[in-house]
């Protein structure tokens, strides 16, 4: 098979969208048979029907359908290589891509990363942050996909190099008229015996926590399952469940029947880290990594 022509994907991607080839050819500014043209020598050379075309329009075949959803990513993929290089060439000094686990990013890491922007000396640093699993974090740090992760320091770096970032503490929010609210201190095993509202099985959190009740003799018994803490926050305020959730995101919700009682359990006190590949830091993502490691200090 040739190289595929990006050209040709770009018109694929637009007949699929319009599902029209004559208004893909307005867009595209191109004459409908050229694009007709070009996606039949595809097909011809991929050996296999990539469109159906008929009286409501043309739509993708199976096969037509998979290769829309590279095309559309390759194209993006594109897209940000030429975005990247005309940062360059009008003079940004850097791009630091950084991933981080849900915990780092509901926490401080955002008014950082844009404390950081706003310095005078880093304005021309584009930066691009994405939430991420802390094991596939790290895995994506590892490859080199990104510059810079931001996760809880308990996970396995596996040869990444490391900073010390924030710290937090987690506790539990229940709602005011829960049977625990009474309480200003509690142990994890305390709380085995109420439902929980959880983040996702393949969060840190997730597992930290089934760790913790194994420990305590117990397991968790949860009547919901959510994407992220402010939706946690959100499920208890409504007295559904109880969750454990960082303390320092909690306030917004003190004036909504949610109450925080401090954890007795040891794990309960969390430290981030900033993880990076050993001698792979560009002088921007050295340069944000160094700002990131002070505001742990301070």
């Amino acid at each position: 098979m040739r190289d595929l022509d990006l050209k040709t994907l770009r018109l694929l991607v637009a007949v699929c969208e319009h599902q029209n080839i004559k208004q893909a050819a307005l867009q595209e500014h191109i004459e409908p048979s050229a694009i007709s043209k070009r996606i039949a020598a595809l097909e011809a050379d991929l050996g296999t029907p990539l469109l159906l075309r008929g009286r409501r329009g043309v739509l993708p075949t199976p096969a037509g359908q998979a290769l829309l959803e590279h095309a559309r990513s390759m194209l993006f993929t594109m897209e940000q290589v030429e975005q990247d290089m005309a940062a360059f060439s009008a003079g940004t000094q850097g791009h630091v891509r950084l991933v981080a686990s849900a915990s780092a990013i509901a926490e401080r890491l955002l008014d950082d990363v844009a404390a950081f922007m706003r310095a005078p000396e880093n304005r021309l640093i584009k930066v691009d942050i994405e939430e991420r699993f802390s094991r596939d974090l790290v895995r994506i740090v590892r490859d080199g996909s990104a510059a810079l992760g931001v996760c809880w320091d308990s996970i396995a770096f596996e040869g990444l190099a490391t900073r010390p970032y924030r710290r937090d503490e987690l506790a539990l929010a229940v709602h005011a008229e829960h049977p625990l609210a009474r309480h200003k201190k509690l142990a994890f095993a305390d709380t085995l015996a109420h439902e929980h509202v959880g983040l996702q099985p393949a969060t840190a959190v997730h597992m930290m926590l089934r760790r913790a009740a194994a420990q305590a003799g117990g397991s968790l018994h949860y009547r919901v399952i959510v994407s992220n803490f402010d939706a946690a926050f959100r499920v208890v305020a409504a007295n559904l469940g109880i969750a454990v959730v960082p303390r320092q995101v909690g306030g917004a919700y003190l004036e909504r029947g949610v109450r925080l009682i401090a954890l007795s359990d040891a794990w309960a006190q969390r430290r981030f880290a900033v993880c990076f590949r050993p001698g792979g830091l560009s002088a921007a993502g050295e340069r944000m990594c160094e700002y990131l490691a002070a505001m742990a200090e301070r």
